[in-house]
């Protein structure tokens, strides 16, 4: 178990707990206090429109690349074979992707407040999904949204019949393709 192993170890798995959930609040305070006062209402769409990226990129990259793209599918079915097991993208995969990915792209074509306002609501929903995916996987929820998002997610990872629920932290963009459980019942 390395830094580039799917599999990690309790310490490493925590990574991206601790990654993002210091990256999150430090932008947030970034955009809040240094940030051109000016801009404010444009730099809070751009987070805005980060976070309902990230929401349209997790169902993409679950549906079509965790379960379509070797050697990424072999990887994911691993985690659906043993749903428990402290699987997951490395953390150093997962920050080279956003910082090179949407960061540095974003603040080379426009400009830096934007790169980190369109990040920051990436970051944002990156941070909400690995936090949901582990709930969903290691407690027992009481709270009826979250049991609901289990519920969905479990369905899932059920052995039989056509997949569907891709989304983690929301079923919209299973309702908005046709993957939610109900489509597919």
């Amino acid at each position: 178990m390395g830094l580039f192993s799917i599999e990690h170890s309790p310490a490493v798995y925590r990574a991206d707990f601790v990654l993002y959930g210091l990256a999150v609040p430090v932008g947030a305070t970034l955009l809040t206090v240094a940030g051109p006062p000016d801009r404010a209402l444009e730099l809070l769409a751009a987070v805005a429109l980060g976070g309902l990226a990230w929401s349209l990129a997790e169902y993409l990259l679950h549906r079509f690349v965790l379960h379509g793209v070797p050697p990424f599918s072999g990887w994911h079915a691993e985690h659906h074979r043993r749903p428990a097991a402290l699987i997951g993208s490395p953390t150093l995969l997962s920050a080279s992707l956003i910082a090179g990915g949407v960061f540095a792209p974003v603040a080379w074509a426009a400009d830096f407040w934007l790169g980190v306002a369109v990040t920051l609501g990436l970051a944002t929903g990156y941070l909400a999904y690995t936090v949901m995916h582990h709930v969903l996987h290691h407690w027992h929820q009481h709270w009826p949204w979250l049991m609901q998002r289990q519920r969905c997610h479990a369905r899932h990872h059920r052995r039989t019949g056509a997949l569907a629920c891709y989304g983690v932290t929301s079923s919209f963009w299973d309702h908005a393709f046709g993957t939610s459980d109900r489509h597919n019942a």
